[in-house]
């Protein structure tokens, strides 16, 4: 397949810096994992936190408990690179499929893709409002908007929390290519009484392999390839940590999926 200048050329060096290979990088001030457990009014043999991120858990939502860790919706995720994709100062929006610049909508099958953002306090997590959540990913051909001559802006947007912590973004299910596992990237900046970013986490979110089967089997991601060139467990950035950023989706390649992730943020 010919090199397409709007997508990440496989063959090329990475354009990113040397640092931002350090996937699991702390960012900010994190709760060490002692500390957490005390707030949370839990003893010491409770499920070990893990390294390199901030608070966070998938699963029932802000202040319940996760049935495998004990621990309310808040357990250590680790923070992974930026990657060179990122653009400062993206539409503020939450349907992001639209190229602001042409009109166009990306195609590709629809993904409602929810965040709650929790504070860690005594006893459980607390709903964190006015944090500002950067998401971005390629579309159905791999393809990312405004890098690499792309004048486009499709598939980038932010949001900030509302006062339950919560932020919605529509999009389309991202494609893939060469070299890493499907992902969209995110960004937590709280935010303080001025609107300024008061500390930063980024990460990247996951799918299952089974459900990445399910959508790429279908127009238009087909056109690029049925299957992905690198799954999860052989993705570098993956395999430091990304099992605790993999997607709970829910729902079909026909009428779209949804997931929800919850995350516990303490910097800022």
């Amino acid at each position: 397949m010919p090199n397409d200048p709007h997508r990440p050329n496989p063959t090329a060096a990475p354009t990113h810096a040397p640092d931002e290979d350090n996937d699991d990088e702390m960012i900010g001030t994190l709760l060490s994992r002692r500390h957490a457990l005390r707030l949370l009014g839990l003893g010491a043999g409770a499920t070990a936190l893990g390294a390199g991120g901030v608070l966070a858990q998938r699963g029932g939502g802000a202040g319940q408990a996760s049935a495998a860790s004990g621990l309310p919706g808040c357990v250590v995720r680790p923070a992974m690179t930026e990657g060179p994709y990122f653009v400062e100062s993206e539409p503020r929006r939450s349907d992001i499929r639209r190229d602001t610049t042409t009109g166009k909508l990306s195609a590709g099958v629809p993904l409602t893709l929810n965040f709650e953002v929790s504070r860690v306090a005594v006893g459980g997590c607390t709903p964190r409002g006015q944090v500002l959540i950067d998401v971005w990913h390629c579309d159905a051909q791999g393809v990312y908007s405004d890098v690499q001559g792309n004048t486009g802006d499709f598939l980038r947007g932010s949001q900030v929390t509302d006062a339950q912590g919560r932020a919605k973004f529509t999009t389309i299910y991202p494609g893939w290519y060469r070299g890493r596992a499907v992902h969209i990237h995110f960004k937590l900046r709280p935010l303080n009484a001025s609107g300024k970013a008061t500390g930063e986490f980024t990460s990247q979110l996951f799918f299952p392999e089974s459900v990445n089967s399910a959508v790429f089997a279908r127009a238009p991601y087909s056109a690029h390839g049925t299957k992905a060139d690198t799954p999860n467990a052989q993705d570098g950035i993956y395999r430091n940590g990304g099992s605790q950023l993999l997607l709970n989706v829910k729902g079909d390649p026909v009428k779209g999926y949804t997931a929800t992730f919850d995350i516990g943020l303490n910097i800022g």
